[in-house]
């Protein structure tokens, strides 16, 4: 709406408005965490939850409103119409740039449970933020290294069953868990150090993504296989910022999970073997439909929704 300003003025008023926007969210946020510590009865706790996740995906929401009046930036999204906003998601997808996450939450808000990240044990101390992020009920885990383990074996499951404890409340609550497993955004360098077998992707790691089915295996329903392609080239958030970046296609497929994995139990040597399997296949699978988004994301697509 308003691109045809200057990249240093559009990345002066959309920094401006973002910090005033999370402002804004932030305060009630913090008020409201309060009031969810402080009142001990658990359907208090539930109704907070929501308010705050609705919070939450206001901001996404007025996030996304900055976005199309000051940058040219538009979203081609196809496989929408397998989401539900009450289901129980694993969302996986690749990673180039800092700016994947504004555009997941801006092609997957309101489609499905507000997005949930996993996020290290210590963050939790950062001012504010942690306080929010605790709020909104995401996840911390405390992994320990195999080092620290065989010093301390009395350890051995500990973090596992303080990620359960975390995620037991997204038993009677519909949530969106977010993960990248490569582990690091995508850059020609990290590829060729790597020997990455994919030739638009780093290799995937399975330890992330194998303790959030272990921890929430239960809870989960569905994968949410997203794959982002920039055809312009990979942005870096300051592209994004001064409204640089201009068309994103977005693939989107969903899968039971429990048809795709079954049961699988981590302790045992075969499932885990059986997994990595199925990891490595369901990364080369997404390394196709990257090559297949370069050669057709010119063509008219009648089933692709614009944002």
């Amino acid at each position: 709406m308003l691109n045809f300003l200057p990249a240093k003025v559009i990345g002066f008023l959309s920094i401006t408005l973002y910090i005033i926007n999370t402002i804004f969210w932030l305060l009630p946020i913090l008020v409201f965490s309060l009031f969810k510590a402080l009142i001990p009865l658990n359907t208090s706790k539930k109704v907070f939850s929501y308010l705050l996740d609705l919070m939450a995906s206001n901001w996404v929401a007025i996030n996304s409103v900055i976005q199309k009046i000051f940058t040219k930036t538009t979203i081609v999204v196809t496989g929408l119409e397998d989401l539900k906003i009450d289901d129980w998601y694993l969302v996986l997808a690749n990673h180039q740039s800092w700016v994947d996450i504004v555009v997941l939450q801006r092609a997957l808000h309101g489609n499905i449970p507000f997005l949930k990240f996993f996020l290290k044990k210590e963050l939790i101390y950062i001012p504010l933020l942690g306080l929010a992020w605790w709020a909104l009920d995401f996840p911390f885990m405390k992994r320990y290294s195999q080092a620290f383990l065989k010093k301390n074996p009395h350890l051995r499951g500990k973090d596992l069953e303080t990620t359960r404890n975390a995620c037991a409340k997204f038993k009677h609550k519909p949530v969106s868990v977010m993960n990248f497993i490569e582990g690091t955004r995508f850059t020609q360098k990290k590829h060729d150090m790597q020997g990455s077998p994919f030739k638009n992707l780093l290799k995937p790691k399975s330890g992330g993504i194998s303790f959030v089915l272990d921890a929430m295996g239960e809870h989960l329903a569905k994968i949410v296989d997203v794959t982002i392609y920039y055809p312009e080239g990979i942005p870096n958030f300051s592209d994004f910022i001064y409204g640089q970046v201009g068309t994103v296609y977005i693939d989107i497929q969903t899968y039971d999970i429990d048809s795709e994995l079954g049961h699988i139990d981590f302790s045992d040597r075969n499932d885990r073997i059986a997994f990595q399997k199925w990891l490595t296949q369901f990364w080369s699978d997404k390394d196709k439909k990257l090559e297949a988004l370069k050669h057709k994301h010119s063509e008219p697509n009648n089933n692709a929704l614009v944002d």
